[in-house]
């Protein structure tokens, strides 16, 4: 029954069956690396622009990435929906409820605490990012060595 209740779900909501997880929705064709966990109701959306996930990442639920943009269109102040590539490096975690638009690029090893909303930036390796507009935490850098 509840087979039946996640393929009737899918089909009307347009889901694509995927690796991740049931209630995950893909559109258009990231390139997401190996090994990397994505948690349920997360939205990739990658229609028109270039959307790369490394290896290694762990993306919390909630969680949207989506390369386009159409406030300007639907103000009327563009005739076209933006679209601007995504890429996420290896080995990055991101908390529930996090955002991330397009003209993004997240350095490897880095975390994004929940709620960041990301866009239009470069975040440095090693980062701890949060908040919205997100910040990267001064002085913090995550080591490879750890303490215990």
């Amino acid at each position: 029954m509840l087979n039946f209740f996640l393929w009737l779900l899918r089909k009307a909501l347009n889901f694509k069956k995927n690796p991740y997880h049931p209630m995950v929705w893909i559109n258009g064709d990231p390139v997401i690396g190996k090994n990397v966990y994505i948690s349920g109701f997360v939205e990739i959306y990658a229609k028109g622009a270039k959307v790369i996930i490394g290896d290694n990442c762990d993306i919390g639920s909630f969680t949207v990435i989506n390369c386009a943009d159409s406030h300007l269109k639907t103000i009327e102040k563009s005739g076209f929906v933006a679209r601007k590539s995504i890429t996420i490096e290896h080995n990055v975690f991101m908390g529930s409820h996090v955002m991330v638009k397009g003209e993004t690029t997240i350095g490897h090893h880095s975390v994004l605490a929940a709620g960041t909303v990301v866009g239009g930036i470069n975040i440095p390796p090693y980062s701890l990012v949060y908040g919205n507009p997100a910040k990267v935490k001064e002085g913090y850098y995550y080591s490879k060595t750890y303490s215990t």
